[in-house]
């Protein structure tokens, strides 16, 4: 089988995973508005460490302060529609870190179209 690539646009949100958006966890609200925006997907990750602002570092290991681990929600779909879907995320970037990274999606070459 013989891939095809096509040029894409990469977001990452990264936030803790004990942080909401009325009564909703954060990462739920974007999945949610990104499932709304019909991007082509969004997966959430969590982490097992890390620390943001607070300079406090989370960790899944015993003994340790448990909570609010890191977790990222990684969406890939057309750079002009992650660009597009960027402002419904304004309400919400006091709590989070964006990144955008271009990448490239592989497809097979019999796949129809683009991202959708």
């Amino acid at each position: 089988m013989t891939a095809r690539t096509e040029r894409a646009l990469r977001m990452t949100v990264l936030a803790g995973e004990d942080q909401h958006w009325h009564h909703r966890p954060l990462y739920a609200e974007i999945v949610h508005r990104a499932h709304a925006a019909r991007l082509a997907g969004a997966s959430v990750f969590r982490g097992i460490e890390g620390f943001g602002g607070s300079a406090l570092v989370h960790t899944s290991r015993l003994l340790s302060v448990g909570d609010d681990l890191p977790v990222a929600v990684v969406v890939v779909d057309r750079e002009e529609r992650i660009r597009a879907f960027l402002p419904q995320l304004d309400d919400l970037l006091d709590r989070c870190l964006v990144t955008l990274d271009a990448c490239e999606v592989l497809r097979p070459a019999d796949a129809p179209g683009e991202a959708e």
